[in-house]
């Protein structure tokens, strides 16, 4: 990533750096998300909403995955006007994302690692509202949404039976170090690297995410966040 001259890095907000990063460094599209209102009174959403499901991270317009961008120059703007604002990374286009229990996710992670699967990126993200405990988002070649059902079922899974969610076209994740909630953050639970650069297909992470899963009992409904715009 490029400062402006007399700018070091640790001297520019964190957001700005890893947006840009991610654009620059992955090619990953971004988009400026929500962010935490804070002053007199309880932290809110600068959405307005006080039951806002996803505080300070999700979209803020309705119009927010056409105006995605993976140029640098773009991105450094966005948080230059917004450095509050969190990053969300559209799914269905770079990458889609397997979305699991945390304690699922990091017990098929330890079964993967051993059996010497190659892994993309994983990030660890708080909980939505009404639900506890926070989910692994498994990053993975685009495609896997469409074809989920039909890879649950040959590994003996009926449809719904596990917590484990596809997040392709239309949706996004909250990428670190975004601050979801008052005191929670997106973290990486294997951070983008030269060693996985390249994202796996799908097919093989369904096996040991399922196996963990299905360990957990009968998958709730995961909420999906509409985006909504500011006020």
């Amino acid at each position: 990533m490029e400062d402006t001259p007399g700018t070091q890095e640790q001297d520019l907000p964190p957001l700005l750096v890893e947006a840009v990063r991610y654009a620059e460094d992955r090619h990953w599209e971004v988009a400026p998300g929500a962010w935490l209102i804070e002053g007199d009174g309880a932290t809110r959403c600068s959405c307005g909403e006080p039951d806002c499901a996803l505080p300070g991270a999700h979209p803020t317009s309705a119009d927010w995955r056409r105006r995605a961008s993976a140029g640098p120059g773009v991105v450094r703007r966005w948080w230059t006007e917004t450095p509050s604002a969190s990053i969300l990374l559209p799914t269905g286009r770079a990458f889609d994302v397997l979305d699991v229990p945390e304690v699922a996710g990091c017990l098929a992670l330890a079964r993967m690692e051993r059996m010497g699967l190659q892994l993309g990126p994983v990030v660890a993200v708080p909980a939505a509202a009404g639900r506890t405990g926070r989910r692994l988002h498994f990053l993975v070649l685009p495609g896997v949404q469409s074809k989920l059902p039909e890879l649950l079922r040959k590994q003996g899974w009926p449809p719904g039976r596990l917590d484990l969610v596809a997040r392709g076209e239309g949706d996004f994740i909250v990428a670190p170090p975004s601050r979801v909630g008052a005191y929670r953050f997106a973290q990486w639970a294997r951070p983008p690297s030269a060693l996985n650069r390249w994202l796996p297909d799908a097919t093989e992470l369904i096996s040991p995410l399922a196996y963990a899963c299905g360990r957990g009992g009968v998958a709730p409904a995961v909420p999906r966040i509409q985006p909504v715009a500011v006020r």
